[in-house]
């Protein structure tokens, strides 16, 4: 599991951890039920506080992408992924929503805005 963690970012360093945490379990990278390191490992791994993954970890449980067993460890939760999946179409709706009211604002036709989603999309994905 490799997490990059970049200073240049305008993203504290718990989302950065947050987010791509996030990606490799909706990618499958991640099974359900596998054991995420220990809080202190990625910690020392990434070298930063103990207190930036916890919070990471933190946010992680209380979006449903992770369990924490006591005295066991953090593990990848499982049987809702299909609705965290649809939480993140949800919001990509929204995000799609401006950018349409921002081109209908700025003068931009939809084959424009079509153009240019396809752009960013190859470069994307």
């Amino acid at each position: 599991m490799d997490i990059i963690i970049s200073n240049a970012s305008d993203k504290p360093i718990y989302e950065q951890i947050t987010s791509q945490l996030k990606n490799l379990i909706l990618a499958g990278e991640l099974a359900e039920g596998q054991q995420l390191p220990s809080i202190r490992a990625l910690a020392n791994d990434l070298h930063i506080s103990v207190i930036t993954t916890k919070r990471a970890y933190a946010d992680l449980e209380s979006q449903g992408f992770v369990e924490t067993v006591q005295g066991k460890g953090s593990f990848v939760a499982g049987g809702n992924m299909e609705l965290l999946r649809e939480e993140r179409l949800r919001h990509i709706e929204d995000l799609l929503a401006k950018a349409a009211s921002e081109a209908q604002a700025s003068g931009v036709t939809l084959a424009e805005l079509h153009d240019m989603l396809d752009l960013v999309a190859s470069d994307n994905i």
